[in-house]
């Protein structure tokens, strides 16, 4: 990464309105041009001499900008979501991406309360109502909140938050998250409980999950038919969580009391079910749409980009191979690293009350703290609601009780580099796994996972089932794949002992349905069957 040089400016292409303090931050040792991001036939020659560009949503950075600019060295999206930009394409270029991953948390948490105190009160019907010129004071009764119980399903930054405005409430706090110690749940008021368990106990049930494979439709028909009759259901996080079709037939039929909604399926969207029924408060997606969370926005990525126009290491890049003031030894292993985290969730199935990271080898002549912070950046990756980054990893860490430690040792026996995840689960069981970088290119490969020996390219989706050693369960597996069209890139089986336990990991190219795998479970009698997806995010 070039350094700002002196007496010459980097110049910093501002192209969507941005809050005024994003300027402070800048300062004065750079350029500001401004240009109407969404206007192609602008943007493209704009982008000719500019160092950063800072945008929004409505501007495009694709593969055409990126080779429009080619002395760009960070892209500065303000807000969250990173859809308008081509991250591998500006990774593939050593473009640096950065965003503002907490900035909208205080305003999402508020409007998750707002909605359900407007669900509660039935306060934009009676709005609606009297504007009309109807006087209808016993049309809508509403619910108190005081002395209920409130679920929270996911206790990540914002759900916390959701908690604790809630508490003031007076309500009983009841959360379902599998990746959170209930020893830290107990500090913030809150009791752990399955999701089961809080869908039958609770009057007011707030979503706060990040949208995957096992998160989508995660409430459906079967889940609100446990419910309390009446029970009221917000969701602010991300549409598709709750099946919006029986989400509509639980209103219509009173299982369900009302809900607050701020995302859907599809957006944007003029056309729902939900929106013609009476018992319903929804809104366009306005979790982050507040002058605060916009300007928090602004000045986060300001700052990144101040770093890396001064050629330092930024916490918040979403694509670390960028990295500034990291070795450039030490580089390959943040890839290795992440994908290593994510597989040892997979494993383990929840979260570990303790995480070891080792990192033997050449790579341990440097500071490899940055390879601990790649590591958890993995293991939450999938399993929180907001974006993980090197900023927030070590506190969503912290919020979940995890002790984490790092040691290094320049010897290793095996490997010119490895780096090994250990954990301690609740009820005592260690995993582990390890992984290391390999020929000119470092690629990163696994190479053990909980005691069997792997050799495997870490990368696209890795399967893992564990079964009793025996004849034919190749087979199984490569005609169950075959069947539902999914490639294999690459597998390997290792055992203890003949016949006896023995472990298949295999890499495809694309994602396999939780169903799928199950059944491939079911076909081979596999203890444990886990898919992790080790795609660059």
């Amino acid at each position: 990464m070039t350094a700002i040089v002196p007496g010459t400016s980097p110049v910093v292409l501002i192209a969507e309105e941005l809050a005024p303090s994003v300027l402070e931050v800048l300062g004065t040792d750079v350029e500001i041009r401004h240009v109407d991001g969404a206007d192609r036939s602008a943007l493209l020659p704009a982008l000719a001499d500019a160092a950063a560009v800072m945008i929004r949503s409505a501007t495009q950075i694709d593969a055409e900008a990126l080779a429009a600019a080619p002395h760009l060295k960070v892209v500065a999206r303000a807000g969250i979501g990173l859809d308008n930009v081509d991250v591998p394409a500006a990774t593939e270029r050593g473009v640096m991406v950065v965003n503002a991953p907490t900035s909208n948390i205080v305003s999402a948490a508020e409007h998750a309360v707002a909605l359900l105190l407007a669900a509660a009160r039935q306060i934009p019907a009676a709005d609606a109502s009297l504007r009309e010129g109807a006087w209808k004071r016993s049309k809508f009764m509403g619910v108190e909140v005081t002395d209920k119980t409130v679920g929270v399903v996911g206790l990540g930054r914002i759900g916390v938050l959701v908690a604790q405005r809630l508490a003031a409430f007076g309500v009983t706090l009841i959360a379902y998250d599998p990746y959170i110690q209930p020893g830290r749940a107990a500090q913030l008021g809150v009791r752990l409980v399955s999701l089961e368990e809080l869908l039958r106990e609770s009057d007011f049930i707030t979503i706060h999950l990040p949208k995957t494979p096992e998160t989508l439709g995660l409430i459906g028909a079967a889940e609100l038919a446990t419910t309390k009759k009446g029970v009221i259901i917000v969701n602010a996080a991300r549409g598709g969580l709750v099946d919006e079709a029986a989400l509509a037939d639980a209103l219509v039929s009173g299982q369900v009391g009302a809900a607050g909604l701020d995302v859907y399926a599809q957006e944007p969207t003029t056309d729902s079910p939900l929106f013609g029924l009476p018992n319903t408060v929804v809104t366009p997606h306005l979790g982050a749409s507040t002058t605060e969370a916009q300007d928090k926005a602004g000045t986060a990525v300001a700052r990144s980009v101040r770093l890396a126009l001064q050629g330092e290491f930024v916490p918040d890049a979403v694509n670390v191979q960028a990295g500034g003031i990291v070795a450039e030894d030490v580089r390959p292993g943040l890839p290795l690293g992440e994908r290593l985290g994510r597989v040892f969730t997979a494993v383990a199935g929840g979260l570990a009350q303790s995480v070891a990271v080792e990192v033997r080898g050449k790579i341990a002549e440097f500071d490899v703290s940055v390879v601990q912070l790649a590591v958890l950046k993995g293991v939450f990756s999938d399993v929180v609601e907001e974006q993980v980054t090197y900023v927030n990893a070590p506190l969503l860490a912290e919020q979940r009780g995890l002790e984490v430690s790092l040691a290094s040792d320049v010897e290793s026996p095996d490997y010119r580099n490895l780096i090994t995840v250990r954990g301690a689960m609740a009820d005592g069981t260690q995993v582990t796994v390890s992984g290391t970088l390999f020929g000119k290119n470092q690629v990163p490969k696994l190479t053990e996972v909980n005691g069997f020996d792997i050799d495997l390219d870490l990368s696209g989706y890795l399967l893992f089932f564990v079964y009793t050693d025996r004849p034919g369960v190749v087979g199984t597996v490569g005609a169950a794949l075959g069947e539902a069209g999914i490639n294999i890139a690459g597998a390997q089986v290792s055992r203890t002992t003949r016949g006896g336990e023995a472990l298949m990991a295999v890499t495809v190219d694309s994602p396999v349905p939780a169903e799928l795998l199950g059944d491939i479970a079911g076909r081979i009698g596999a203890r444990e069957a886990r898919s992790a997806d080790l795609n660059a995010r």
